[in-house]
């Protein structure tokens, strides 16, 4: 008995069909903001990157339909349009969930507890790396970096801050998701979806009272570098558990001879104006 073709999976190298193309009343008003957006470019291949960003806070992905149309706007052909969609992670390449839950498994988050969050919401959400649960509501991934490891470990929803999380945090936080309750990032402004978060990156102002003026500065964590270089103090912390209250520990401050190391400067007879050392004596004299 033989199978055919198609029952062994094996694809007969048709070429795939065009793309449908959008809606008149979407693609016009696609054309529109796509106007606008090119506008801002003196070379209008640079604002594929925007465009992108455009076509999937219409569709919540980066669909075939949507590589055409920034094709045709920027003149280019849907094999450049194409290099691009698939070169960077932020463009999504098939449907995905109202928030985009990144756990970072970088290095210092792995270590701080990164991998066991990404482990419990697998477990919690029934779903694997780039999965949405069944409702459509959140999209689970691994990020190799938030760039925020001052607040290790760190979750990020739709490109918000929830920083120093815990498997249980995390877990609340999902839930908190599906079931359509308000929460609050730890810094920057309130959660918005993914299509409107896609909206945003492509260059459109977001619209939201107060949002803009809730953008998040530098954490307190963050500045702790820039504090001790401009040469302020403040009481040691000692390191605790995480589920126990920090105190303070009294500031000692050292004495002379314990600031001393190979990097300290020390006042010499030759670096002493007030005590010059006179000319130095040949050896032997």
């Amino acid at each position: 008995m033989t199978t055919s073709s198609s029952e062994r999976g094996v694809g007969l190298g048709m070429p795939e069909l065009p793309p449908p193309a959008y809606p008149d009343d979407v693609r016009a008003r696609l054309e529109a903001d796509a106007r606008e957006v090119i506008a801002r470019y003196p070379d209008s291949r640079s604002a594929l990157l925007p465009l992108l960003h455009l076509v999937q806070s219409e569709d919540g992905y980066v669909t075939r339909t949507g590589m055409k149309f920034c094709a045709d706007v920027l003149q280019l052909t849907t094999a450049e349009v194409t290099a691009v969609a698939t070169f960077y992670s932020m463009y999504r390449r098939r449907p995905s969930g109202d928030y985009q839950v990144g756990v970072c498994t970088n290095t210092l988050c792995a270590v701080m507890g990164g991998d066991a969050i990404f482990e419990t919401l697998q477990e919690h959400l029934g779903v694997g790396n780039g999965e949405t649960t069944g409702d459509g509501k959140v999209t689970l991934e691994h990020i190799e970096c938030n760039a925020a490891c001052d607040y290790a470990p760190v979750v990020m929803v739709n490109w918000e801050f929830f920083d120093n999380q815990t498997p249980a945090s995390a877990t609340r936080l999902v839930d908190d998701l599906r079931a359509g309750q308000p929460v609050e990032p730890t810094r920057g402004a309130r959660l918005c979806t993914f299509k409107e978060t896609a909206r945003i990156l492509a260059g459109f102002p977001d619209e939201r009272p107060g949002a803009v003026e809730e953008g998040g500065s530098a954490g307190p964590a963050s500045l702790v570098g820039l504090r001790l270089a401009k040469g302020e103090t403040q009481p040691a912390r000692v390191v605790h558990p995480r589920d126990a209250a920090p105190r303070e520990e009294p500031v000692h401050d050292p004495s002379p001879t314990e600031r001393l190391s190979a990097h300290d400067p020390v006042d010499t007879s030759a670096s002493d104006p007030a005590h010059p050392s006179g000319p130095t004596a040949e050896e032997g004299e």
